[in-house]
């Protein structure tokens, strides 16, 4: 009995052996789907900037001194002519002073000099001196007269370095900035106060390097350009490329560009407001734009999925992408129009699979697919 037990299961061992396992088929996938179609693209950059003048001064005092006070404060506003700030003026009214006396001195000297030569004049004509003693005299007074109007001309120095003691807006704005407060003492030149002139207002803002050149290339046609005001409502406003920097900044490596928006008063602009510049691409015939979904990677190259409509499977097809456009991807080359491209789903697809054309839950009959007619879900 034991040997005839173990004969039986050695016999169905056997048979399972040789038996095949059917796998199961795999499942016909429901997909969105999108009809190709040639379409033009264009896109845009987007950059943030901020609104500055388009003429900011560093007011300083022309001599060196004291400052005893400030007659403005940051973000007021100031006129033409207006007095901003005051330098400690005794010791340069102390040197016009001086050189006022020595004007009197020069001008006593001239005069003397001059009397003198006069007098000297009529002694030659009478013969009592001669021509040599004559050309001193004569020296000696244009000798005084180059003092005398060398002392005037220091006394009018003298007298501009005591009226710079007094720091005046040479044009209307805004102050944007102080840099010296009272009680310091500053050499010439050391700035004082920034002043941001009213007029027109630029937008600037910086680039990557890669982008320069289309930059200035768009710059030179209208309507590329527009500026969007943060926590403004309206429409965008126009802008032009004024200047784009010759040389890129030594820390974030990004080039500056300055756009024009006009003039403050107009459009009600303020300093310092942020804003967002809408760069404008040219449009592009001949582009296919798809969903950023339909992309996905095999072997590091970009593919969709491509349907057949006769045979209901899918196919593997390389593309090329040209960039992005919202949320679209631009696709440059790989696909022709008509082709069906699956747009969701792609991620549980293999080469071949038997797929059908999703159809939304509750829609007409109408709307089903029938046999060798694709429909388009987009």
């Amino acid at each position: 009995m034991r040997y005839a037990l173990l004969i039986a299961l050695a016999g169905i061992a056997g048979l399972a052996a040789c038996s095949k396992t059917e796998t199961a088929p795999d499942p016909v996938r429901a997909v969105r789907t999108l009809t190709v179609a040639a379409q033009t693209a264009g896109g845009s950059y987007e950059y943030a900037g901020e609104v500055r003048a388009r003429t900011e001064s560093r007011l300083s005092f022309r001599v060196g001194g004291k400052m005893l006070r400030r007659a403005v404060d940051l973000g007021d506003s100031v006129k033409a002519g207006q007095v901003l700030a005051q330098l400690d003026p005794q010791d340069l009214r102390l040197g016009q002073d001086a050189s006022r006396a020595a004007v009197a001195v020069a001008q006593a000297g001239f005069d003397q000099n001059a009397a003198d030569f006069k007098r000297y004049k009529d002694l030659h004509d009478q013969g009592f001196i001669g021509a040599a003693e004559l050309e001193r005299r004569e020296s000696a007074v244009k000798t005084a007269r180059a003092q005398l109007e060398q002392a005037k001309a220091q006394a009018g120095v003298q007298g501009n370095q005591a009226a710079y003691s007094t720091l005046v807006a040479d044009a209307s704005g805004v102050v944007t900035g102080v840099d010296l407060e009272p009680g310091m003492v500053a050499a010439a030149g050391t700035p004082v106060l920034r002043l941001a002139h009213d007029g027109p207002r630029d937008v600037v803002f910086a680039v990557p390097e890669d982008k320069v050149g289309l930059i200035k290339a768009l710059a030179t046609q209208p309507g590329h350009f527009k500026v969007r005001l943060w926590g403004a409502t309206g429409e965008p406003l126009a802008a032009t490329i004024r200047e784009v920097s010759a040389a890129a900044d030594p820390v974030t490596r990004t080039f500056l560009v300055k756009a024009d928006i006009g003039n403050a008063a107009v459009s009600g602009i303020r300093l310092g407001q942020t804003a967002s510049v809408q760069v404008e691409l040219p449009q592009t015939p001949g582009i296919t734009k798809l969903p950023l979904s339909a992309l996905r990677e095999e072997q590091g190259r970009s593919s969709v999925w491509l349907v057949d409509s006769k045979a209901m499977t899918v196919s593997s097809q390389v593309v090329k992408l040209a960039g992005a456009d919202g949320n679209d991807a631009v696709i440059s080359s790989g696909l022709a129009p008509g082709q069906i491209v699956v747009t969701a789903g792609v991620h549980v697809l293999s080469p071949g699979q038997k797929v059908k054309f999703y159809v939304e839950p509750g829609a007409p009959s109408s709307m089903a697919v029938q046999a060798g007619t694709p429909v388009t879900v987009k």
